[in-house]
């Protein structure tokens, strides 16, 4: 079994070519694979840890295409199921360069909406050190929600820890107010939660880091919150009442925003499962958010151990 595990539903992406051109307007695509939490998957793998993902997809050709991706990829698919009733989600992207790009999805009703709870009793977390929750695949329907709630239930009766983001895509939830209330909820289900400050200002009222991180805080488990602040860094508060800020890498050029806040919890995650310092993961977070931008597609800048080190050589610092 792996060290790593989280699941999702993953998106066969049709991505445009066309930087800051609208959906309507855009020609050129090319295809590639999508999913936020397949995203971490994908770069702790790149990191050199073992990862798993759990997901469902159609018997279609995209549910093929996900699969030998991720083989490609390295991530395990021992927990991928197939669904001969229903379709891969697949989706339109926008290729932006600033803020959050459009896209058009295929997901309603798809294989992944139907992933039943009891495939969760199936799976051997014997050697999971970290699981990575997303806000994500709860949304899709009632059915995912339940499998969600039922293995996040099954992590921490093993004492698994687990780190959630939010995530937020409010045209997946049936209310403002459902997503608020779920979200929240469930985050308090974690050890360590990773919002960013617009999804504060949602959540909770507020784009103060301090602010969301008491708000999170205040949940039974939660012992650490790291409150994403873009291109700044990221404040880091802690149960025990530790509190700071982590700069952020300077980026010259944003290609695509896409993929910079998996990234960052992908860089936190493998730090942790190194045994480093907090700080000194929030440092590669940052430093695998800022990678990320500067490519094209949801994950082609996670790095590998050696082009990190490269990264912290030219910006002058170093995780010893």
């Amino acid at each position: 079994m792996s060290e790593f595990i989280t699941i999702g539903e993953p998106l066969v992406t049709f991505a445009s070519k066309d930087p800051d051109v609208s959906l309507v307007d855009a020609m050129n695509f090319h295809k590639i694979m999508g999913g936020a939490e397949l995203n971490v998957a994908i770069g702790v793998t790149r990191l050199g840890h073992s990862s798993e993902y759990i997901s469902q997809v159609g018997a279609d050709p995209f549910g093929d295409f996900v699969k030998k991706t991720i083989l490609g990829h390295k991530v395990g698919t021992s927990y991928i199921s197939e669904n001969k009733e229903h379709f891969t989600g697949h989706q339109l992207k926008q290729l932006v360069t600033k803020g959050d790009p459009a896209t058009f999805n295929y997901r309603k009703d798809s294989a992944a909406c139907y992933l039943p709870k009891e495939v969760i009793d199936q799976i051997d977390l014997s050697d999971v050190k970290i699981a990575h929750m997303s806000g994500i695949f709860p949304a899709i329907s009632d059915i995912a929600e339940d499998t969600f709630r039922s293995l996040f239930k099954r992590l921490i009766s093993q004492g698994i820890l687990t780190t959630f983001d939010p995530n937020l895509r409010p045209p997946l939830w049936s209310s403002k107010e459902k997503m608020i209330s779920t979200i929240n909820e469930l985050a308090g289900m974690a050890d360590i939660v990773l919002p960013g400050v617009e999804e504060g200002k949602i959540l909770m009222g507020s784009d103060d880091p301090e602010e969301i991180a008491d708000f999170y805080l205040k949940g039974e488990r939660t012992k650490r919150v790291i409150v994403k602040v873009g291109p700044a860094g990221a404040f880091v508060k802690t149960k025990d009442g530790q509190s700071y800020m982590v700069d952020g890498f300077k980026v010259k050029h944003v290609v695509d925003t896409v993929g910079a806040g998996d990234g960052f919890a992908l860089g936190v995650i493998t730090a942790l499962l190194e045994g480093k310092p907090l700080k000194t993961a929030v440092m590669r977070g940052n430093a695998v958010g800022a990678l990320q931008v500067q490519t094209p597609g949801d994950n082609d800048g996670y790095p590998t151990p050696e082009e990190l080190k490269e990264f912290y050589t030219k910006e002058g610092v170093s995780e010893d």
